[in-house]
């Protein structure tokens, strides 16, 4: 391509001569088909001739079960979906096949106008006709994959030959086209704003339209340090990704921009209706496509399901378990014969959570289990840890009643460092990385400071403060090393800065572990991990009925015990509340909540009139 505007096919891969549209040449083996280091472990290829070209396919799985198809972005071969197609094989027939013009298909002669989505059209028909004549496919795709894959989710040549499509990281070119056109004819400050951060975002389109420059920068420095720019900017782990064909791939992609972007954009279809069920997967730190371009998607597609994942553009090579995992249950909730999907999560953050892996400390009872039931009818995955096995067993069932996918209960006192250690192990092995983990376990400590033991003191700091730091310290390593962010929710109390006579213990860890999460919040926001402290007041928990008050026998505490658990009930502020308030504290990545009216105006005292707390401080509580 060098110096020219139209090129010809890139050099080594030639098309093979001998064989006509629609034909195809099956069953090379792996040895000899797949390239040498190719990441598709164990595919079948073979290669069809399509508008004199040829397309190079990869199948894996067994071919009597639901096709699902994976169409690449840019500047990306068929290897970006390996992980993913891993994942997906055990249960379905997964196809994968390079774009043409990349990784082992052959690019069309001239370039210029071989790349409009009518001829990517017919394309994916063609790849459709030879791995399932007889059957719709699943289609996915991510970037220009799901560009295209909105195209042929919307044309009416293709309905009958797809069952589905999962679109991630790609808009319809037709559907930007129109949000465009009414920011632009009706504008009003929110509007301008969504233009003008879509246009800075965009920056790259602009640049892919300039002549020459692009494939020069390619087949120099730009693409040898492609995949170190990738793995610092959105952690992507190499692993033989990108593959070698990259400068010739991302030569010949341009093209994708130059024959559609601005044609489409100009003049964008007025039938441009999905005819297929959609699942959109958003992830919501992408760096090169705003949220708000989805926006209104339901006038195009009736059938949409809605996902966002907290990760940046690359998610087939950073996220595949959490594609896979959304993939197979959009797939499977489609096709008959196969177990029907469990119905939707209807939770209010549905769309945030579903299939993220959470865990909650503490959830046999009170504001852990009203967490963990609140994450489970938001669709996320959920283990429930409780030092009593029955509790959390019981809250893992609730769970998965409610909406989650998968429920489990672990058994941990959360003070037990080594046993800490052991779960975490456990979790990384067996369920996967944590999403969301919230430290919940506490106990309740009352009493002057004079009349606490030191073993009260101990225990009092051991479950409420080192049982934080142990769930911080290793779930936290664990969400860090795998580069893609996470949240971390350390349940405080308000009595962490609000003093009382009565709680020195128990203020003491609690305001500790305020802190810690403050510090915490500042090491790891770098790492695209948020840190909330959630801060409660008198929430209607079991609470006051299990805590211990130093100085008292075992009349007087059960005594105080039940006096303190009848002023609670009074109090009535239900559990469902706090976990409502963790949920919205992780999508909104806020750092510190207070949670019930009094935990509020003692946050606010604490800034503006400390004198006042100080005072309220001294007055000896009811006993």
């Amino acid at each position: 391509m060098s110096g020219t505007t139209d090129g010809t096919a890139s050099e080594g891969r030639p098309a093979e001569p001998g064989l006509r549209n629609g034909e195809s040449r099956d069953g090379e083996s792996r040895k000899g088909g797949l390239p040498e280091g190719s990441l598709l472990e164990g595919a079948r290829e073979r290669r069809i001739a399509t508008g004199g070209i040829e397309l190079c396919i990869a199948e894996l799985g067994d071919a009597t079960r639901p096709t699902v198809v994976l169409v690449h972005g840019y500047p990306d071969s068929k290897e970006v979906w390996s992980e993913v197609a891993q994942r997906l094989k055990d249960r379905f027939h997964v196809v994968l096949y390079d774009v043409r013009g990349c990784g082992r298909s052959t690019a069309p002669k001239p370039l210029r106008g071989g790349f409009t989505l009518e001829k990517l059209t017919d394309d994916f028909l063609a790849v459709a006709e030879a791995v399932s004549p007889d059957e719709p496919v699943h289609l996915v795709g991510h970037d220009w994959g799901s560009v295209q894959g909105w195209e042929f989710a919307t044309v009416r040549r293709t309905e009958g030959r797809i069952a589905s499509f999962t679109s991630i990281s790609g808009p319809s070119l037709d559907h930007f086209g129109h949000w465009i056109k009414k920011r632009a004819s009706r504008p009003t400050p929110r509007r301008a704003a969504q233009l003008l951060g879509q246009g800075a975002k965009s920056w790259y389109v602009y640049a892919l339209h300039t002549p020459v420059l692009p494939e020069l920068a390619w087949r120099g420095p730009l693409g040898k340090r492609w995949p170190r720019l990738l793995e610092l900017a959105e952690k992507v782990p190499g692993g033989g990704y990108p593959t070698e064909s990259l400068p010739d791939d991302a030569a010949h992609g341009a093209w994708l921009y130059r024959d559609n972007v601005r044609a489409r954009l100009r003049r964008p279809r007025t039938d441009c209706y999905a005819h297929v069920p959609v699942q959109l997967i958003t992830p919501t730190g992408d760096a090169f496509l705003s949220e708000h371009l989805y926006d209104e998607l339901e006038l195009w597609a009736p059938r949409l399901t809605r996902r966002t994942l907290p990760a940046k553009h690359w998610v087939p090579r950073t996220r595949p378990d959490q594609l896979a995992a959304w993939i197979a249950e959009f797939v499977t909730g489609g096709e008959p014969g196969l177990p029907a999907r469990e119905p939707a999560a209807t939770g209010r953050y549905a769309d945030r959570f579903a299939g993220q892996l959470t865990l909650v400390t503490g959830a046999g009872s009170g504001i852990g289990k009203a967490t963990a039931i609140s994450f489970a009818e938001a669709g996320a995955r959920v283990i429930a840890v409780d030092r009593e096995a029955e509790s959390a067993a019981r809250t893992a069932d609730q769970a998965r009643r409610v909406g989650a996918p998968q429920a489990w209960a672990e058994t941990v006192d959360v003070a037990d460092e080594q046993a800490m250690e052991k779960l975490a192990e456990k979790v990384a092995a067996e369920y996967g990385t944590v999403d969301v983990l919230v430290n919940n376990a506490g106990i309740g400590m009352a009493g002057s400071f004079l009349d606490t033991t030191t073993e009260e003191w101990k225990r009092t700091l051991d479950v409420n403060l080192w049982g934080v730091i142990h769930g911080c310290r290793l779930f936290g390593r664990q969400m860090a090393d795998r580069g893609q962010g996470g949240h971390i929710v350390n349940v405080a109390s308000a009595a962490a800065y609000q003093p009382s006579r009565a709680l020195p213990a128990y203020s003491t860890s609690k305001a500790a572990v305020l802190m810690l999460s403050e510090c915490l919040r500042a090491e790891l926001a770098g790492q695209g991990i948020g840190v909330t402290a959630i801060c409660p007041g008198f929430v209607n928990t079991n609470i006051a009925g299990t805590a211990r008050f130093a100085g008292a026998d075992d009349a007087e505490q059960e005594r105080i015990r039940r006096r303190s658990s009848r002023l609670y009930g009074i109090r009535n502020y239900p559990p469902e509340k706090a976990a409502e308030a963790v949920l919205r504290a992780v999508v909104r990545n806020q750092a510190v909540v207070p949670v019930t009216p009094e935990a509020r105006g003692a946050r606010l005292l604490s800034h503006l009139a400390p004198r006042a707390l100080r005072g309220v401080a001294r007055i000896r509580p009811p006993m």
